[in-house]
Parts: structure tokens; C-alpha cells; sequence
């Protein structure tokens, strides 16, 4: 028996949240159940009362609101505690269409893919202005670039993933999962791919871009981060090649002018060179540090999922002796 779980990670929601839920599906075919799950992160209004109203099977409850990332796991968390195979994420706000999460599991269920990401018609949306319409253009051609997948519209929330997906997936900040989930993939060889999708109109501004400027700030800082935590070699030794690069470009001027008798010593030219040189040195072994604890994170990885399986199939067990 196949069981999808459809997650919504909710904030405030209760005048979006009634309208998302009436549009789920409770029949797919290839599906034999659907449940549907809420993540509540603090809310201070009646997203509760409207969840529970409308037949919510699944709620996680935060007492405080803890941000997107940390939702978005717990909600993973949770549709595996309760047996999902494959697990749909979409916000509170109606701003996919359900009836396109047939095109989300179709590739999972088929064994195309591990993860389907829900591609928007970016250039038909009315309510995105040109400048954020090209951020996010650009912003997926540098994930797929980081990635090394093919996502066509990285920062879409709209997803599926395969219980074994869900299982190797960890969130580690707190802004977003778009960005980290898909880098992570990449570099663990889980089979990604796109599915156009179609969207809703807009029933009220995003809370993640409260600013252009301050997204591409916190989205750049984003990329950094996971660059740096799943490929720190890679990351640390361009970082170290910029500095060094330099001050061997100084030390050659350096050297060119005393090789051809120049009276002035140009000591300060020397020392400074000798500072990058110094700098991008030390960079390499920060990255040579950081790969060899990067191998430690994944052996407790490796751990985790294990247990996630040993998990799942003790629950499995239980469920077939009934």
C-alpha cells in the first residue's frame, strides 16, 4: 500500500489555510491513501481551529515559532513516523495548485526520480515584479551551477519526496529549505528532477522576500553556508587561490625588479606578498580540516539514516502482525 502525506508547514494562516486544504486531493491515482499534515510553527491566531476544522489527519505543534527550515524537518519527521512512502511539501498560502501534485509523485512513483521540484511559470506570474522574476532566474542557474543538479526553479517549495529522500534529508539552517535540500541531493546522488507546475494568484505578499535586497543578501549567505559545509575542500580552496594568487603575482614583480637591478628594495611589496601567500596557505588547510570533519558528518549520517530504516521497519512489522 502506497501512502502519501501532504505537509504544510503554517504560520499565521488561518485566512489562507482553510482555502489550501479544500484543494488537496484525497484521491491519486497510484496512491492508495493520502493524509494530510500541518506543521504549526507558533502561530498566534486560529491556524489550529481552521486545521482541525477542515480534517487535518496530522498536526506538529511549535509553542514558539522557530522559521521555514526547522518546520519543514519536523514536518519530515513526522510523515515518516507515520509511514509515509512519499510526502508532498506546500505552502499555507494556495499558492500551487494541487491539482498538480499528481505530476509532482508521478516520477517518484514511476522510480524516475527521488525528488520532483514543481517548476513555476516564472515569466507568466503577474504578481512578480521583472527585477524578482530575473533574481530568480538567475538564482537557479547558480544552484544548478553549486548543485550540479537540474533544477529549473530552485527556491520552489512545492516538492515531493521519496520516503528514502526524506530519510537521507538534514536541514541545518533556520531561513529556508529551497536552497540547502537541493545542494544536498546533488552531492549525495539522489535523483532530482522538475515538473512544470502551475500556480494560484496571490493571496498575500511572501514573508520569506521582505526585500529584494534582503533576499539575495540572506540567499547568497545561504549558498555560502552549504558550500562551505558540503564541499569545504572545493570552497576553502578557491578562497585560498584569490589571496595567493596575489601575493605570488607580488613576489614575481618583486623578483622581476630585482633581477634587472632596480635601486629601490620595494621590501613592502615583498612583506605583503609574503602576507597572501601566508593567507591562502592557511586557507587550503582550513578546507583540508573542514573535509576531514566533513567525512565524520557523514559517517553520523550514515548512522542517522540506518536508524531511520531500523525505524521504518519495526513500525512496518508491527503494522503487518496486527
Amino acid at each position: 500500500m502506497t501512502k502519501l502525506i501532504i505537509q504544510i508547514p503554517c504560520f499565521n494562516e488561518e485566512r489562507t489555510l482553510g482555502i489550501t486544504l479544500a484543494a488537496l486531493p484525497r484521491q491519486i491515482p497510484g496512491i492508495d491513501k493520502i493524509e494530510w499534515l500541518i506543521i504549526d510553527d507558533g502561530s498566534r491566531d486560529r491556524t489550529l481551529e481552521v486545521a482541525k476544522a477542515s480534517g487535518v489527519d496530522h498536526i506538529v505543534s511549535f509553542r514558539h515559532n522557530r522559521g521555514l527550515a526547522k518546520a519543514f524537518m519536523a514536518g519530515l519527521e513526522a510523515c515518516l513516523k507515520a509511514g509515509a512512502d512519499i510526502i508532498v511539501n506546500t505552502d499555507a498560502d494556495n499558492q500551487y495548485c494541487a491539482d498538480d501534485i499528481p505530476k509532482l509523485v508521478q516520477p517518484i512513483l514511476e522510480g524516475r526520480a527521488e525528488i520532483v521540484i514543481g517548476a513555476r511559470p516564472i515569466a507568466d506570474i503577474l504578481h512578480f515584479s521583472p527585477t524578482k522574476k530575473l533574481l530568480q532566474r538567475f538564482g537557479s542557474w547558480v544552484m544548478r551551477l553549486v548543485s550540479g543538479t537540474k533544477v529549473a526553479d530552485a527556491p520552489s517549495g512545492f516538492r515531493a519526496f521519496s520516503r528514502e529522500a526524506a530519510m537521507r534529508t538534514n536541514v541545518f539552517g533556520e531561513y529556508t529549505y529551497t536552497l540547502e535540500t537541493i545542494i544536498q541531493a546533488g552531492q549525495k546522488g539522489i535523483a532530482v528532477m522538475s515538473v512544470p507546475i502551475r500556480t494560484n494568484r496571490d493571496l498575500r505578499p511572501s514573508r520569506l522576500v521582505k526585500s529584494i535586497p534582503n533576499y539575495i543578501q540572506r540567499s547568497l549567505l545561504t549558498i555560502i553556508r552549504i558550500s562551505l559545509t558540503y564541499r569545504p575542500l572545493r570552497s576553502f580552496a578557491l578562497l585560498g587561490s584569490v589571496p595567493f594568487v596575489l601575493g605570488f603575482g607580488l613576489g614575481l614583480r618583486w623578483l622581476f625588479f630585482l633581477l634587472i637591478g632596480s635601486e629601490r628594495t620595494r621590501i613592502p611589496s615583498l612583506i605583503l606578498a609574503a602576507i597572501l601567500m601566508i593567507i591562502g596557505f592557511q586557507l587550503w588547510i582550513l578546507g583540508l580540516v573542514a573535509e576531514l570533519l566533513g567525512v565524520n558528518r557523514k559517517l553520523l549520517e550514515d548512522i542517522q539514516l540506518r536508524l531511520r530504516r531500523t525505524e521504518f521497519q519495526k513500525r512496518g512489522d508491527r503494522e503487518s502482525n496486527k
